[in-house]
C-alpha cells in the first residue's frame, strides 16, 4: 500500500529522526523540502536554478518553487513509492498546494502525524544537544553523553560542536513561528479526520511504535 504522510511538529520534536525510522523499515521516502533544494541547486535543475537566483538575491524560495520542487521528486519517484513530508506544508497556502499536487498524481493525503511537545522540555531537549564533528553522532547535555568524557563513542574522535541556533531565544521564536503560521494548518486536515497526535516529549523508540500504529490502521 501506498502512503502519502506529513509529521507536524515544532523545529526539534523529532521529525527528522522519525522519519529516517520509516526510510529504514518502510523504504518510504522522506520529501525534506531544505534538503531538496540544496539537491536541485546543486544538479543545476531549471527549478535549481530559480531558487539560486532567488537566495543570492538574498530572498525566501516561494511557495511555487517549493512545489515545483515536490512535484518534480514525485514524478521521478513515480506512484508506488510512500513519501513522506517533512517540513512541509508550512501554511495554510501550502497545504492547498500540496493538495493540487498530490491529485495531479493520482494521489491522496493519507496521514497527518502531529507530534506535540512541551515547550519548556524541547528548549531543554534542544539547547542540551551537541554533536560528534568528525562522524555526526548525537549527543546531549544530561541524556546522551559519551561514555568517555570528551570522546565520541562512535568514532573516537575528540571533537564537538553544537549549532549556532540551538540556543534559547531562538528556540522560543521558531515556537512562536510554528505555532502562528502552520499550527492554523491542524484544523483543515482535522475536518478530514486524518490528523493523529503523538506525544513527541516520550523516548524515540515509544514514538515510532505510535507512528506505527497508525500505519497499521490502514491495513486493518
Amino acid at each position: 500500500m501506498t502512503l502519502n504522510i506529513i509529521l507536524l511538529g515544532p523545529p526539534g520534536a523529532g521529525k527528522g529522526t522519525q522519519a529516517s525510522r520509516l526510510v529504514e523499515e518502510h523504504g518510504m521516502v522522506q520529501l525534506s523540502t531544505g534538503d531538496m533544494l540544496r539537491a536541485a541547486v546543486r544538479a543545476g535543475t531549471p527549478i535549481g536554478l530559480q531558487a539560486k537566483a532567488v537566495m543570492d538575491a538574498g530572498e525566501l524560495v516561494s511557495d511555487e518553487i517549493v512545489s515545483g520542487l515536490i512535484g518534480e521528486r514525485l514524478d521521478e519517484l513515480g506512484n508506488e513509492t510512500s513519501v513522506i513530508f517533512d517540513g512541509y506544508p508550512r501554511t495554510a497556502a501550502q497545504a492547498e498546494a500540496l493538495d493540487g499536487i498530490l491529485s495531479a498524481r493520482g494521489r491522496k493525503l493519507d496521514h497527518v502525524v502531529e507530534l506535540v511537545v512541551d515547550e519548556d522540555a524541547l528548549v531543554d531537549r534542544i539547547t542540551g544537544r551537541f554533536s560528534c564533528a568528525n562522524c555526526g553522532e548525537g549527543y546531549h547535555d544530561r541524556y546522551k553523553l559519551p561514555k568517555v568524557e570528551g570522546t565520541c563513542d562512535v568514532c573516537g574522535s575528540h571533537d564537538f560542536k553544537r549549532r549556532p541556533d540551538d540556543n534559547e531565544e531562538t528556540v522560543r521564536t521558531r515556537m512562536a513561528e510554528y505555532r502562528a503560521k502552520t499550527e492554523p494548518i491542524l484544523p483543515i486536515y482535522e475536518a478530514r479526520g486524518i490528523v493523529s497526535k503523538v506525544d513527541g516529549m516520550a523516548a524515540i523508540d515509544v514514538v515510532n511504535d505510535a507512528i506505527e500504529a497508525i500505519l497499521r490502521s490502514d491495513a486493518s
